[in-house]
């Protein structure tokens, strides 16, 4: 059971509002209006209270136990991203950047952090956050996987002719083509098209590289 005599219930709540405050902000305003995954967004909540919980609970018997489980948290899911598919580089580094500041929240409620340096901390999150969204990022410049079907264009002197051809048949302006693989058999190669949309209204999915199969 849970000692009320030594660990005090109001820092712990006080420290899960404002770790949830901060985590919802994040994922709201900075990670959901660009990656638009309801998914992540339902996993990044509750991920970062089981993070918070764990490190706050924990800590109530050992103060020094935040930077091994910290540690042992990337290495889990450092394994994860390696070994799955499904988990784009954008929604990892945002996994790790949650559970880092979960991590730091947490060992507010002990001795370690002062709640002062706990909130210049949350404030330094949020800002780097902003900073990388907005200004380390192409923002209208967006990116799509192609089959493409005519590898006769994919020869570098024919590159101008490659992108003629791509924005004629996807109705956007190119910016840029990277060339990946090619099957002489199928005369089929995938390409990586850059594009411009300024007003945003084609969402990103560049993690597609084949299309998805018909159910049976």
């Amino acid at each position: 059971m849970l000692d009320l005599s030594t660990f005090h219930l109001m820092p712990l709540i006080s420290s899960l509002v404002i770790n949830t405050i901060v985590t919802w902000l994040v994922v709201h305003f900075f990670y959901y209006p660009k990656g638009r995954r309801r998914d992540y967004y339902f996993t990044f909540i509750l991920l970062s209270v089981s993070i918070f919980m764990l490190i706050a609970l924990l800590m109530r018997d050992a103060h020094d136990v935040g930077i091994g489980a910290a540690l042992g948290l990337f290495a889990i899911f450092g394994i994860i991203r390696y070994r799955t598919e499904s988990v784009p580089i954008r929604e990892m580094t945002y996994l790790f950047f949650l559970v880092a500041l979960s991590v730091i929240n947490g060992k507010c409620t002990g001795t370690t952090l002062s709640w002062l340096e706990g909130g210049v901390v949350n404030v330094v999150f949020i800002v780097c956050v902003w900073l990388c969204e907005n200004f380390l990022t192409t923002s209208h410049e967006g990116c799509k996987f192609v089959k493409y079907d005519n590898i006769d264009l994919i020869k570098p002197e024919r590159y101008d002719e490659l992108k003629a051809d791509l924005e004629e048949r996807l109705g956007l302006k190119i910016t840029r083509v990277e060339v990946g693989a090619v099957d002489f058999l199928t005369d089929m190669t995938m390409l990586r098209v850059f594009y411009l949309d300024p007003e945003n209204r084609i969402k990103d999915v560049d993690r597609m590289t084949k299309l998805p199969q018909p159910n049976a």
